[in-house]
């Protein structure tokens, strides 16, 4: 009983390690996905960078703009 008890914790596990060591299409495909939407993120992401960059001039210079307006209206 004790050896037939061991044997099959031995094949069951032998099964487990095997199985889960093995590549199916499904995860390569998985991984390939997952690596073109980086590949696709990473462009997207630089240019809303600059996109951000860009706004915070434009509302510095709206900002200063507003500014001196406003100083020319309080000066008249």
């Amino acid at each position: 009983m004790n050896k037939l008890f061991l044997s099959i914790v031995l094949l069951m596990a032998m099964n487990f390690s095997l199985t889960s060591c093995r590549e199916t299409k499904k995860t390569e495909s998985i991984e390939n996905a997952v690596e073109d939407a980086a590949k696709a993120t990473e462009g997207a992401l630089e240019q809303t960078g600059k996109a951000i960059d860009n706004a915070a001039e434009k509302t510095k210079e709206a900002v200063k703009a507003s500014k001196d307006a406003i100083e020319k209206v309080g000066k008249n």
